[in-house]
């Protein structure tokens, strides 16, 4: 299609609609704000999700993807049709998860990360009966891609005395270098995630999707700066919801998820320092809504202390402790 307005985009995904689903929508909404890439269609009290990625591949991959891993569980959206670059699919709810979460409090809140947590390994456990495997991009198998990913703990130099000597570049480096075996949805924010009418939870949004350990779905979700529960207590979670069957024993699964969460954590770090360049701070309720980059300072003291939890939990990332304790305080009194 080519590039327009977004209400020549709508019009076009209206006629798509019309030929795929045999129906016009009523009228059609934008959850994530009209420049994302799904749109809501609205059918009477029937809602359809409707996706227009940016590439023409990555519709046909994620449709290819969720209805191979529909056939095995029910934590995904059911495709509905594919025509062109468009693909519509069952709506997972507007309850998001990222807000849905602030309405429960205590074991609730627990009792909710559970249920997703239980999801990612279920979709996990589901494309191991496929053939996605054979098919789907390595992520992060790039030498270089590693090397930059364990070069941002440079980011956290300005909060503490520099990087500690006793952090071992080559050492994370090796142990982040992990073949790809597990299938990943990739970007498990909690934004990503809906309470659909039947009360069940859903993850959405898998363009991004490929191979690697397994746990960094779950390092997604823990880093995400917007989610509020304390990192100890997710810990516990994963550790009840542990799936055996991954193909990794819990104290090596466990270690691997602290690592890589702690370099995810300078990841989202470094985009919440950009954007507070560019933006500004933003107030809460928009960056939920909108689900955006946790750009406020109590998400970015969320963030240093999900990081320093992590990085204490093993020996290769503990000298970046204190850079995460640090930068807590310099948050805090933003």
């Amino acid at each position: 299609m080519a590039d327009g307005g977004s209400n020549d985009r709508m019009a076009y995904i209206a006629a798509t609609a019309e030929a795929v689903l045999g129906q016009v929508p009523d009228h059609i909404s934008a959850p994530g704000g009209a420049s994302r890439s799904s749109l809501r269609l609205h059918f009477g009290e029937h809602t359809v999700i409707a996706t227009l990625r940016p590439e023409f591949r990555r519709t046909h991959l994620e449709a290819h993807v969720l209805g191979q891993l529909a056939e095995h569980c029910d934590d995904v959206p059911r495709v509905l049709g594919v025509s062109g670059d468009v693909m519509f699919q069952s709506d997972t709810g507007v309850h998001r998860l990222n807000t849905e979460i602030l309405e429960h409090g205590g074991d609730d809140q627990v009792e909710l990360a559970a249920e997703a947590v239980a999801a990612i390994f279920r979709i996990h456990a589901a494309s191991r009966k496929t053939e996605l495997a054979d098919f789907l991009p390595h992520l992060g198998s790039n030498p270089d891609w590693i090397s930059s990913f364990v070069d941002s703990v440079h980011a956290m130099e300005p909060y503490s005395l520099g990087i500690s000597a006793g952090f071992d570049k080559t050492a994370v480096s090796e142990f982040m270098d992990f073949p790809g075996v597990q299938f990943l949805k990739w970007d498990c924010r909690s934004g990503n995630a809906a309470i659909g009418e039947d009360g069940y939870l859903r993850w959405f949004d898998f363009e991004y999707a490929g191979l690697r350990h397994g746990a960094e779905d779950l390092a997604w979700l823990i880093a995400d700066e917007t989610w509020p529960l304390a990192p100890d207590v997710m810990a516990d979670v994963v550790i009840d919801c542990f799936d055996p069957g991954c193909g990794h024993d819990i104290a090596e699964y466990m270690e691997y998820l602290s690592v890589y969460t702690t370099l995810h954590c300078v990841q989202r770090l470094k985009l919440i320092e950009r954007e507070v360049k560019r933006r500004g701070w933003l107030r809460k309720a928009r960056v939920r809504e909108y689900d955006d980059a946790g750009v406020h300072p109590d998400f970015a003291v969320q963030l240093c202390r999900v990081g320093a939890y992590y990085s204490a939990q093993s020996a290769l990332t503990a000298p970046l402790t204190r850079n995460f304790e640090a930068a807590e305080q310099s948050f805090a009194s933003a």
